[in-house]
């Protein structure tokens, strides 16, 4: 007997303002543009998303509604496979996986929907929660909006939280203080360059900043591109201070080339492939024996976090919390520092705002 089938998918880009101009080691920004899938089948919509440029949207119309169409609802990595072979001459790395990982979700949302279970429990549930950490702190902000986001977050219970360096240095060492003195010393304080720093700056700074403000974990000090950089600031670098980095990988290879070079992996359910992809990078995590950090995108995240035995904590980013809370009705609360799945939504228990989306459209 025929299961439900994928009927067709829906295409929508959102452009959202920033709440104030924003900026981190090596980019700055006033938007964030969500590219939205709805994937229609067995009386259901599965919602997937991921955050990138419009041209997005075009890609998945062009290369992958026709492989998601007439497929299986209830086998989203077989879809995904087909994907993989449908984009190699347009390109996997970039639009080309945003797009996979946008459709990977909806799929995945689509299938736990069809089940009636919230899409943590689709998967093999390793976690009834996950840890978060407040992230943001931009190099655009003053000393007194660091010290209030920063410090609202560790206030509310977070016990971590993250800010971005490297865009000014000889400005740091104030910024750094001022929210060491916000969130208080029993709060772990990240520090994030976004590959600002050359290979003895990192080494310097992740020295000073671990001297002077107890700082354990310094996320993609020099560019990911800069592997030999990176496990030598891993090796070379304070012992207490882990060396992230992976949001920028765009396939597993690429995921388990990186895993050799730092302390904590990372990567996108977004950017990597999605959640297909995203749970073959646990593997990847406990084969090198490290552990596994995601970015962003916290309500698609949470869900599939919960499947990743090696999970360490998830990325709660102010961009992708303000427009997901735009956008989308039932997304999750922190409580205790924690994201934990509604056991009484299916799916990411999400529904499209869709006022709001048209309002924004790009």
């Amino acid at each position: 007997m025929s299961g439900p089938k994928v009927e067709g998918l829906e295409v929508l880009a959102c452009t959202v303002p920033t709440d104030a101009p924003e900026s981190d080691g090596t980019l700055e920004w006033d938007s964030t543009t969500m590219v939205l899938v709805e994937a229609r089948g067995g009386g259901e919509k599965g919602l997937g998303y991921t955050y990138g440029d419009v041209s997005v949207g075009r890609f998945i119309t062009s290369k992958l509604a026709g492989v998601a169409e007439g497929s299986d609802a209830l086998s989203p990595p077989a879809v995904w496979a087909r994907m993989q072979v449908a984009i190699r001459n347009a390109g996997r790395p970039g639009v080309g996986a945003m797009a996979v990982s946008a459709v990977d979700v909806a799929l995945w949302d689509l299938k736990a929907k069809l089940l009636g279970v919230p899409l943590a429990d689709a998967l093999p549930r390793f976690h009834a929660e996950v840890p978060i950490y407040g992230s943001g702190g931009f190099t655009s902000y003053s000393l007194k909006r660091l010290q209030e986001q920063l410090g609202g977050w560790a206030a509310a219970g977070i016990p971590r939280v993250k800010m971005k360096v490297g865009r000014e240095p000889g400005k740091d060492p104030e910024r750094v203080r001022a929210v060491r003195e916000a969130i208080g010393e029993g709060v772990e304080l990240m520090v994030d360059a976004n590959g600002a720093y050359t290979r003895k700056q990192a080494l310097y700074w992740a020295e000073a900043f671990a001297r002077e403000f107890g700082i354990t974990y310094l996320e993609e000090p020099v560019s990911s591109e800069d592997r030999e950089g990176l496990r030598m600031l891993r090796d070379r670098g304070p012992g207490g201070v882990a060396i992230a980095a992976g949001e920028y990988e765009w396939t597993l290879a690429q995921l388990f080339d990186l895993a050799g070079c730092v302390d904590i992996l990372q990567a996108d359910v977004t950017r990597c492939g999605g959640i297909t992809a995203l749970l073959r990078t646990d593997g990847i995590c406990r084969g090198r024996q490290i552990p596994f950090s995601a970015h962003c995108a916290p309500a698609i995240s949470a869900h599939a976090c919960c499947a990743m035995e090696s999970l360490l904590h998830l990325e709660y980013f102010h961009d992708h919390v303000r427009v997901e809370r735009l956008l989308f009705e039932g997304t999750l609360q922190p409580e205790n520092g924690r994201l934990r799945p509604d056991p009484d939504r299916s799916g990411l228990g999400l529904e499209l705002r869709r006022s709001e989306a048209e309002r924004y459209a790009a």
